[in-house]
């Protein structure tokens, strides 16, 4: 069995985002900490966040996936916007580590904006390893992209050239979030899912696949421009996605929608995965 939910907002405060996810009938979520567009965070309410924390210890919640905004690049060229993507880093995991412990924080891993990944890459792991803590509940996951513009992260290999240069002592909170429609954008034909996942496993391991963001596609294979669609009406299609969310080894996972949708069309998407499964 999967733990399935969507992206919800925190804008009504975190018991809200528990509430609202029981409402369309998932089991995990995933949220900004702040506006997806970069800056300062709204004051954690302590009462509002241990109200959360009841919801999800009653309903028996997987594993939560905060999203750290799609502006932060660790990578950046430019000192100003490195450093503004740091104090955010270092701001959203600080708030999961007092507020919301043992989660995830996913980030897109940056855009090398005209240096190259491969001068790109070093710069994430070190900003990694200077930001991040060995005694930390939180594990920090690197998204699957789709490889438009100057992306890192456009292939498993990416990935695994980031994870290679992060401290031994943080391994064990580093993991992977695969995105089907990145992958799929990215060139991963998800027709032969057994492939994809035994290349995820030859590369980085399964051991590091943490989260699923379960989204359909606008694109053809290998499109590389990152455009989702509602399951079953983009160029991935239901059966695919099915699979993806039916197979043994994803089981027990978080698998997080972010479809173009309104919370109506979560609520049926999760009926519809839900009817997957049985």
């Amino acid at each position: 069995m999967i733990h399935i939910g969507a992206h919800v907002s925190v804008a009504k405060g975190w018991e809200a985002m528990g509430k609202t996810t029981l409402d369309l009938g998932g089991d995990t979520f995933a949220f900004f900490l702040r506006s997806p567009r970069g800056g300062a965070a709204k004051p954690v309410v302590p009462e509002d966040a241990a109200a959360l924390r009841a919801i999800l210890k009653e309903h028996d919640f997987g594993t939560i996936v905060a999203h750290a905004p799609y502006t932060m690049n660790l990578c950046a060229v430019k000192e100003y916007v490195v450093e503004h993507a740091e104090d955010v880093f270092q701001g959203d995991l600080q708030n999961l580590e007092d507020y919301l412990p043992g989660q995830y924080l996913n980030f897109h891993p940056g855009s090398h904006v005209g240096q190259g990944a491969e001068a790109a890459i070093p710069r994430i792991a070190d900003a990694l390893n200077r930001l991040m803590d060995p005694g930390q509940s939180t594990t920090i996951l690197l998204e699957t992209m789709a490889g438009k513009g100057s992306e890192v992260g456009r292939s498993f290999e990416e990935l695994r050239a980031i994870l290679d240069l992060v401290k031994p002592d943080l391994q064990d909170r580093m993991g992977v979030c695969l995105d089907t429609c990145h992958v799929w954008d990215a060139g991963y034909d998800l027709s032969d899912l057994d492939s994809v996942l035994d290349e995820f496993d030859a590369v980085l391991g399964l051991e590091r696949l943490k989260a699923i963001h379960l989204n359909d596609s606008k694109n053809p294979c290998g499109a590389q421009k990152d455009r989702h669609e509602k399951l079953g009406k983009g160029y991935i299609g239901e059966e695919r996605l099915k699979a993806v969310a039916t197979h043994p080894k994803l089981q027990g996972l978080p698998f997080i929608l972010e479809t173009p949708n309104e919370l109506p069309g979560y609520k049926q998407e999760i009926e519809t995965i839900k009817s997957w499964l049985v």
